[in-house]
Formats: C-alpha cells, sequence, structure tokens
C-alpha cells in the first residue's frame, strides 16, 4: 500500500534553515509526481511546491519562491524540502502528497515552528 513518510521538521529561529524528508513506497515512485503541503493553524492546507516524477520541473507557491527548493532521489524513492530564511508565518504542519489514479495520499506531516 502506498505509503508517505515525513520528517525533519521542528523549532527554528527566524532566518534559520530546514531541510525535511518524505519517504515513500507502495508505488512507482519515479513516475509520480510529488508535492509538498501545508496546514497552519485555523487556516486551509495549501500547496507549497511540487515536482515531476523525474525532477526536471519545481512549481513553488509565491511565497516561497526564492526561499525553499524541493527536490527528489528517485533511486531513495525520497522527496525532499530545502526551507532557507524561515518566517513566523511559515509555520505550519508539511505534508508530503502524491496523486495516484485520482486518488490523494498524505503522510502523517511533520511539524515546523518559526518563532523566536
Amino acid at each position: 500500500q502506498v505509503q508517505l513518510v515525513e520528517s525533519g521538521g521542528g523549532l527554528v529561529q527566524p532566518g534559520g534553515s530546514l531541510t525535511l524528508s518524505c519517504a515513500a513506497s507502495g508505488f512507482i515512485f519515479s513516475s509520480s509526481a510529488m508535492r509538498w503541503y501545508r496546514q497552519a493553524p485555523g487556516k486551509e492546507r495549501e500547496l507549497v511546491a511540487g515536482i515531476t516524477g523525474d525532477g526536471g520541473i519545481t512549481t513553488y507557491v509565491g511565497s516561497v519562491k526564492g526561499r525553499f527548493t524541493i527536490s527528489r532521489d528517485n533511486a531513495k524513492n525520497a522527496m525532499y524540502l530545502q526551507m532557507n530564511s524561515l518566517k513566523p508565518e511559515d509555520t505550519a504542519v508539511y505534508y508530503c502528497n502524491v496523486l495516484i489514479i485520482s486518488t490523494d495520499y498524505w503522510g502523517q506531516g511533520t511539524q515546523v515552528i518559526v518563532s523566536s
């Protein structure tokens, strides 16, 4: 079965960096576009970044462009989100996502808190 497991969240000061990881299994990872979403307290879940199966195309929401970098290692069935220059408004639970035959699959999420 499809399984997504996020890790790497934590508490970081404004201006700091974190790298999130998503370990995937149960599907053909290299053929699947992947996404990072986040959900802040009291807000709807929003798409943060996406990457094609071969890693050749990446997209970002405007608020993270130039600060976040999405990447993947198909040999390891893993996806990453490098987050730099973090701001308090980046505080959220971050989720790994894959859409397979019209079904969305989600990990359990990893908490990121940006605070001094």
